[in-house]
């Protein structure tokens, strides 16, 4: 039996990258998939797409992951589409980096609207359908900046820190509910974005990590299987460094 037959996962911001990636191990593993995008591109369609060529069901929503309003209506649609919802990953990120004496209040908000408000506003949807099936997996994707925090990403560096205290908080409240909630917080990941750094960029960070690489967008998704599956039954609260060690 595959690890998540017979679950339904949510997952925001899953067109590409680290979402994408931990939507397709999730599909392989057996689970139906919903997934969500600020717009109806081509991205999210042929994800869609793709994911149903797995032989699992999954369907895509248009969706404002930093609107509470909208986030409510989503996770209704998917529990009335689906019958429920399993596994929720908050992954929906954005990035405005400059200098905190740069940084305007529209790039502020944006940020912790986008990375951090969505994952109050998402968590607090699912929990009222997962405590009623007693049981259910949160997972928040954090980040290594949200840990030692980085020059010029003070907005992103504060959401991804409140993520982990948030985290913490849902674990404690609703472990008694048979409901796990985890962080994941990835260090230098090779994505479409980072993959356009010059290649001495790379090279500099590579150097630093000590496994002298950096991580793939499956090597996060492995760990939110891991997570997501009846393999970490007694893990809750947690904040799990995919890294390379780069934290160590």
């Amino acid at each position: 039996m595959k690890l998540l037959e017979g679950k339904t996962a949510l997952i925001t911001g899953a067109s590409r990258g680290i979402g994408k990636a931990i939507a397709r191990k999730f599909a392989m593993e057996g689970a139906d998939i919903a997934i969500t995008n600020i717009s109806d591109d081509e991205e999210f369609t042929e994800t869609v797409r793709e994911l149903n060529a797995l032989g699992i069901k999954a369907k895509g929503y248009v969706s404002n992951a930093a609107s509470f309003s909208d986030s409510q209506r989503v996770v209704d649609e998917i529990v009335a589409d689906f019958g429920k919802i399993d596994i929720l990953v908050n992954n929906a990120g954005i990035t405005k980096d400059t200098l905190l004496m740069r940084m305007s209040e529209e790039q502020w908000d944006a940020v912790i609207a986008v990375n951090l408000k969505s994952v109050f506003n998402l968590t607090k949807a699912v929990i009222q359908p997962m405590i009623k099936q007693k049981s259910g997996s949160i997972i928040n994707m954090s980040s290594v900046v949200g840990v030692q925090g980085n020059a010029g990403q003070s907005n992103y560096s504060a959401s991804k820190a409140g993520i982990l205290g948030f985290t913490k908080s849902v674990a404690k409240e609703v472990g008694s509910r048979n409901i796990k909630c985890n962080a994941i917080a990835p260090g230098f990941i090779i994505t479409e974005m980072t993959d356009k750094l010059p290649e001495d960029v790379k090279k500099e960070w590579a150097e630093r990590i000590p496994l002298r690489r950096g991580g793939t967008p499956d090597d996060v998704a492995n760990t939110a299987l891991f997570l997501a599956s009846e393999l970490s039954s007694y893990v809750t609260g947690q904040t799990i460094h995919v890294c390379g060690g780069m934290l160590t």
